[in-house]
């Protein structure tokens, strides 16, 4: 064996305590490491459970469950950022860009759904989902969270209203998604927010307290001024705003009026969301980093989607 990598190993063991000499025994019996184990492969092809006989309805699940891989991914490289201290232009545009590719990806990807389930059927398998809905993607609300400070997701008509002295649990009240499940006038809400709030509203509050510093416009707006005018930093930012709030969305949106506007009429979504106005930009006009956008960009924000 060669000698250095003999004495790194050892250096590497000795500081966390450990003998070199146990761990090159259990080498002796470890098995080699194969693709279908390392990938797990038997377990991830077994997580589709269908609730119908419909052979689409497939489709659909495996499309949300390859979303939710990269929602991992995204909030993966968004960890990173913000736990890195002294981030340099090259590190935050090299990972900005990531995240916007796991995004462009994930907008080229809606037409998997939009031309590749039959109406028909979609709208028999629906029923049997109710009252779920893409609405309670938890990792999705994260990202939003780990993008942007919460000024910028609370809903357009009470942003006034709230700083950044307000409690978390009244901002969190008054995000932008709450309105696809709440009676601003009542403060009734759907079945559909009542349980995933029940489900993750304490792990929210817990990740926007941390993320309330750590998010990316956070982090970039405290980085020295040579780096925030870094063009391709800017470019990078924009990019990825643009695609999460405008071109995704829209992809979503016009493959949810591809199922549920029949004939003109607008089907209700499985959760009961008003989705029109919770998913159109230019209603909740969600922009991660304003500051970066030109007075008029902000104006005709989502108007032309």
């Amino acid at each position: 064996m060669n000698k250095d990598i003999t004495n790194q190993l050892k250096e590497k063991f000795d500081n966390i305590g450990q003998d070199l000499e146990v761990h090159l025994q259990g080498l002796l019996y470890s098995k080699p490491i194969n693709y279908w184990d390392y990938i797990q492969t038997d377990a991830l092809l077994d997580l589709q459970t269908q609730r119908s006989v419909l052979p689409d309805e497939m489709v659909f699940i495996m499309y949300h469950q390859i979303n939710e891989l990269l929602f991992k991914m995204i909030l993966w490289e968004i960890d990173q950022v913000a736990k890195k201290e002294d981030i340099d232009a090259a590190f935050f545009s090299e990972k900005i860009m990531r995240i916007s590719r796991y995004f462009d990806m994930l907008t080229s990807s809606f037409t998997i759904m939009k031309d590749g389930m039959d109406v028909e059927q979609y709208n028999k398998f629906r029923n049997t989902l109710t009252p779920a809905s893409g609405f309670q993607s938890a990792q999705y609300r994260k990202i939003e969270f780990a993008s942007t400070e919460l000024i910028n997701l609370i809903d357009n008509r009470f942003r006034e209203t709230i700083d950044r002295n307000t409690s978390y649990e009244h901002a969190f009240d008054h995000l932008y998604w709450q309105a696809a499940g709440k009676d601003y006038k009542t403060g009734k809400k759907s079945y559909l927010l009542t349980v995933f709030e029940e489900k993750y509203k304490d792990e929210f509050l817990r990740f926007a307290q941390f993320y309330n510093t750590h998010n990316l416009w956070t982090k970039f707006k405290e980085l020295p001024n040579h780096v925030k005018e870094d063009q391709k930093l800017i470019d990078a930012m924009r990019h990825y705003d643009h695609t999460v709030n405008i071109k995704w969305v829209m992809a979503h949106y016009n493959t949810a009026n591809h199922y549920l506007n029949i004939g003109g009429k607008t089907a209700e979504a499985t959760g009961g969301s008003e989705w029109v106005k919770y998913m159109h930009p230019k209603y909740q006009r969600r922009i991660f980093f304003p500051e970066l956008w030109s007075e008029q960009e902000l104006k005709d924000w989502g108007k032309n989607a």
